[in-house]
């Protein structure tokens, strides 16, 4: 019995201990709870880029068909209705928008669509005194592409193949495959130190108003240029018209997510996965965790990071008052700590369990 007294007695200067402790904390130490909690400190809710809506990112609208410097075309003109008088030629499309067709000559095609060119041709023979009434077909053989490096957080990361006239930040994500799960909301984009494309005369815009990327001069070559993106930016087009050039490469960020750590009285102290565009609440953390390991356990202390980085915050909650109340059942952000705290009352609790097992234990039934 001398021992028994003698852990009794020790669990009784424990509870007096920490009953101190906490009065001294509520003089000397500001107590947040969830419902005095300032703006600044509350979290909120991690976005990824699938959350977004990619139609704010889109370039400017064009078509598959229209015909841009380095493209290979295919030429077929029937001067009447004899088979035989069909002249099939192929021809190389300059950087300078013009195609050198024989016995045509040189005629402007790009910015056209492929019906647009087979119109031009056959007015051109026309004026020239080529055919009186010609049919003209002109058909893409092989389209010029931009190769652009597509890294980071998407599907499959490589090198994609553009049609220069949609060679567009969006268009090159899609290429790789999408954003992947853990994609963040910036993306960064490398121009290489190569001539600019500007618009300039020439071929009129086609729908939406877009001018064909194709129609542009050069200017003299400039540093590498750094393009950075934020989808979560709630302007208009958020930089999603900002051209690729050849040898480009676009950097999707991979979202950097510190996890919450239970600690205490649970069955399974862990870190969890903080969760992309969702939530995550105290309740929930200590589910993830295994549950509680003391079935009067109450209070709960989370450690949160401050906004500057110097030292953490210290959030108190009740958990029967947040069985009530919603309001105290605290959302968690990345990087705090959840400590289901040693009261009184579990070390009671923990005490009388400990005396129990040890009386049946050691004392003989008759």
């Amino acid at each position: 019995m001398h021992k028994k007294s003698f852990i009794i007695a020790g669990i009784v200067v424990e509870a007096a201990v920490l009953l101190l402790a906490m009065s001294g904390c509520s003089l000397i130490r500001k107590r947040y709870t969830p419902r005095t909690l300032p703006p600044g400190l509350q979290a909120k809710e991690v976005k990824g880029a699938e959350s977004i809506d990619i139609s704010r990112i889109a370039g400017p609208l064009t078509t598959g068909d229209l015909i841009d410097g380095g493209d290979l075309l295919k030429v077929s003109v029937a001067a009447g209705l004899d088979p035989d008088a069909m002249i099939e030629f192929y021809a190389w499309v300059d950087d300078d928008g013009f195609a050198r067709l024989p016995e045509i000559g040189r005629i402007r095609l790009a910015g056209l669509n492929l019906m647009q060119a087979g119109r031009q041709i056959a007015a051109v023979c026309v004026h020239r005194n080529l055919y009186r009434q010609p049919h003209v077909t002109v058909a893409m053989e092989k389209q010029r592409v931009n190769r652009v490096t597509v890294m980071g957080a998407v599907e499959k990361p490589g090198t994609q193949e553009l049609p220069r006239g949609a060679s567009y930040p969006l268009a090159a994500i899609m290429e790789a495959g999408g954003f992947s799960e853990k994609a963040g909301t910036k993306i960064t984009i490398y121009r290489p130190a190569a001539p600019k494309r500007l618009a300039r005369g020439g071929p009129t815009a086609g729908p939406a108003g877009v001018r064909p990327a194709s129609a542009t001069a050069e200017i003299p070559k400039r540093e590498m240029q750094v393009v950075c993106l934020d989808l979560s930016d709630k302007s208009s087009r958020v930089g999603g018209d900002t051209y690729l050039p050849d040898g480009s490469t676009v950097k999707v960020e991979s979202l950097k997510i510190d996890s919450v750590q239970v600690v205490g009285l649970v069955k399974k102290p862990m870190r969890i996965e903080f969760p992309v565009d969702s939530e995550l609440d105290v309740f929930g953390a200590i589910a993830e965790a295994g549950g509680l390991s003391s079935g009067v356990a109450d209070e709960v202390l989370v450690l949160r990071n401050l906004p500057d980085g110097q030292g953490r915050a210290t959030i108190h909650i009740s958990l029967n008052a947040a069985k009530k109340n919603d309001k105290e059942n605290l959302l968690l952000a990345p990087g705090d700590i959840v400590s289901i705290e040693r009261t009184p009352a579990t070390v009671v609790l923990d005490t009388l369990k400990f005396i129990g097992i040890h009386v049946g234990a050691t004392i003989p039934f008759f």
